[in-house]
């Protein structure tokens, strides 16, 4: 059955990756959608049986993969409560996302190709999440790179997409350098990547120094900052996260599958993973605690202003991704954990809800053309609401119960940057609710502004300006003709998905908080997460003040108020503060200028040497006195000596007297002696 949850996907991918123009773009819907189903059902029973039941750990080995010298690592997977609930999450947004994509690419003209990407994404992430050593999820890690790449640049006709595909690829890239990093230091302090023996050993390696980068430090601390680079890239953490925003290019129901429960939650996975070596590291997760909490506030603020109505959620998750990252530095990996389980349940149904938006508006994304589509899209606005109470913490929904749980480990623990923390993941408890209910007012409220879009496209055009040629490639996959813009329901099959997922945004956190964060905990986890005999940050998070517990409801409160009198009462509001206030407004509208730093200190000079290489370099040194230089001196010659060639019987006659006379001279002076 493990296996079979792992190598369906995979399965899939090769059908409609290899035979996909032969049995055409239907069977490959069908084909790669019900693998999905069939593995998503047994990672469900996997759940049960392994966090419910009395199986801690089962580790079948599929086959020896590298053995070289002492170095032996075997291709395993680990079953573990971790995992089980990593299954569950992948599994089943990764099916609902195939089921929902049915509707939404229906007209693209490369679905085979679409869902052999879609599926071949969910297999590189369960093989990460079901490695048993370090090099295993290596690859796993790497497999998600490539396919995110794929799947941001899908519309490769589209070069912001290809901008967006490449900048992944790239900011990634300098996350996983660090993550390399780290494996190579556990490595060299425990002489192997097989999880038990590194975490056996890693409690004898605290406090040993190591001599690195020309100073003795910290053994573990170096080696788990490294991993948490690693981290950083993969998950969006604060000075990598560029290349999140930019990834919404891709199709809505990549940014579902991708932005929401699975690519950007392999970093929080990873960390929870190796959590008996993090332990070993208070001050590595001091800069975990810093790093996430500057993440949730930075990213909440940019998102107050963004009007892309994909990149609100995508700083959402970015910042969402924060409070995961502070709970990891807490201590409290369950806390995390259970933050990804109900957050990829809200942030999948809003993503896919976006989708549900963009389809009912013909491509439009711009929140500023929409307004007053609840009356038109009813389903979608319930959807979007349900998805927005969760994130936002609404007393028993998902988010109320695993993001309160943060703020109050925050609060309660010892750990320097814990106030720190506390402060800032408050602070954007508001601005989330704030931007949440912005995007849900200024899309589904208020006039009807995409009638003046549409009565000006006609006026101007003759038709309708949001009636894009099929395609998709304005991330949607219909056409529409050139009548008038009228928003329309989207179709059964991508509104099963969204139902789906409220459900999970609505029960999810009741359901399931005591055996992830309760008093049923250890044994529900068992093995699977480790703490440290001195942390107590599961029980002393239960024991903060009343006021502490209700602060996030407080905060969630203030934004929706705010949000409310701005975008409802006085709409004209934001503008006047936007005019008022134009350095701040363009400050978090640029997202706090880390675009165009990174372009000056990076990408630039990058191009600028890139340049010089091969201009200067290549071309005018090594091309220019090798193959080229060459090649132009024989030219020259062989031109010159062809000139000699006239057909002339008396030029023949005086170049024979010009040999014979230098023979002779040769002779003379110092010829045969």
């Amino acid at each position: 059955m493990y296996t079979a949850i792992v190598f369906l996907p995979l399965l899939g991918f090769l059908i409609a990756g290899i035979f996909g123009r032969q049995i055409g773009a239907r069977a490959s819907e069908i084909v790669t959608t019900s693998l999905m189903f069939v593995a998503a059902l047994l990672s469900w029973i996997v759940f049960f049986q392994v966090g419910y039941g009395k199986s801690t750990l089962i580790v079948p080995v599929l086959a020896d993969w590298i053995v070289s010298g002492g170095l032996k690592i075997e291709w395993a997977l680990r079953i573990d409560t971790l995992t089980a609930v990593m299954l569950v999450v992948v599994n089943t947004v990764s099916a609902l996302v195939h089921l929902y994509s049915i509707g939404y690419m229906h007209e693209d003209p490369a679905r085979q190709r679409f869902f052999a990407y879609l599926s071949l994404f969910t297999f590189a992430m369960l093989m990460l999440v079901t490695a048993d050593n370090l090099v295993q999820m290596f690859f796993g890690w790497e497999g998600v790179g490539l396919a995110s790449y794929l799947l941001i640049g899908f519309w490769y006709e589209k070069p912001s997409a290809n901008a967006a595909a490449i900048k992944a690829f790239v900011v990634n890239r300098v996350g996983d350098f660090g993550f390399a990093l780290g494996i190579f230091f556990l490595f060299a302090l425990t002489g192997s990547v097989a999880f038990d023996q590194i975490f056996a050993a890693a409690p004898g390696l605290a406090a040993k120094p190591i001599h690195v980068f020309g100073m003795n430090v910290d053994a573990l601390t170096i080696t788990c900052l490294l991993l948490f680079m690693g981290a950083m890239g993969k998950s969006a953490q604060f000075l990598l996260h560029t290349w999140l925003p930019d990834a919404m290019e891709g199709p809505t129901p990549v940014s579902a599958l991708i932005h929401a429960a699975t690519m950007v939650t392999a970093g929080v996975f990873m960390v929870a993973r190796l959590s008996p070596v993090f332990e070993q590291a208070p001050m590595a997760l001091s800069v975990v605690v810093v790093f996430g909490a500057t993440t949730a506030f930075f990213a909440a603020t940019v998102g107050l202003v963004q009007n892309d109505i994909k990149r609100v959620i995508a700083y959402s998750t970015c910042s969402q991704l924060g409070y995961m990252f502070v709970a990891l530095g807490l201590g409290g990996y369950s806390l995390a954990i259970f933050h990804l389980f109900t957050h990829a349940f809200f942030k999948a149904l809003l993503f896919l809800g976006a989708g549900s938006v963009i389809h009912a508006m013909h491509h439009e994304q711009d929140m500023r053309k929409m307004g007053g589509l609840h009356k038109h899209i009813p389903i979608t606005f319930w959807m979007m609401t349900i998805g927005t109470f969760a994130l936002t913490g609404l007393p028993l929904m998902a988010g109320f119960f695993s993001k309160d749980a943060i703020i109050e480990a925050a609060f309660a623990s010892q750990r320097p940057g814990a106030i720190y923390a506390f402060l800032l993941i408050v602070i954007a408890a508001g601005l989330t609710s704030f931007y949440s209910w912005r995007l849900v007012f200024m899309t589904f409220f208020g006039k009807p502004r995409w009638q003046e879009e549409a009565h000006a496209g006609h006026d101007a055009h003759g038709h309708n300006d949001h009636a894009h040629a099929a395609h998709g490639h304005d991330d949607h996959a219909h056409s529409h003709g050139h009548g008038p813009l009228v928003p329309h329901e989207s179709p059964a099959v991508m509104l099963i998905p969204l139902y789906v997922l409220a459900a999970g945004a609505i029960f999810a956190g009741l359901l399931f908080k005591d055996q992830f964060i309760g008093y049923s905990a250890d044994g529900f986890w068992k093995q699977s997460l480790y703490y440290a005999p001195t942390n107590t940050i599961l029980t002393d998070f239960h024991n903060v003040p009343g006021i502490v517990a209700l602060l996030a409801t407080i905060m969630m409160s203030i934004g929706f108020v705010v949000s409310m009198y701005m975008y409802i009462f006085s709409p004209q509001m934001p503008v006047r503060l936007a005019q008022r206030h134009g350095l701040i407004y363009r400050f978090l509208l640029n997202k706090w200028y880390f675009d165009e730093i990174y372009n000056f200190l990076f990408v630039r000079p990058a191009f600028w040497l890139g340049r010089l290489f091969w201009k200067s370099g290549d071309g005018r040194i090594i091309d220019g006195l090798g193959p080229d230089g060459v090649s132009a001196r024989v030219i020259d010659v062989a031109g010159r000596v062809v000139r000699l060639q006239t057909g002339y019987v008396y030029h023949y006659a005086f170049t024979m007297l010009i040999g014979v006379a230098a023979l002779i001279t040769w002779y003379l002076l110092g010829g045969v002696k």
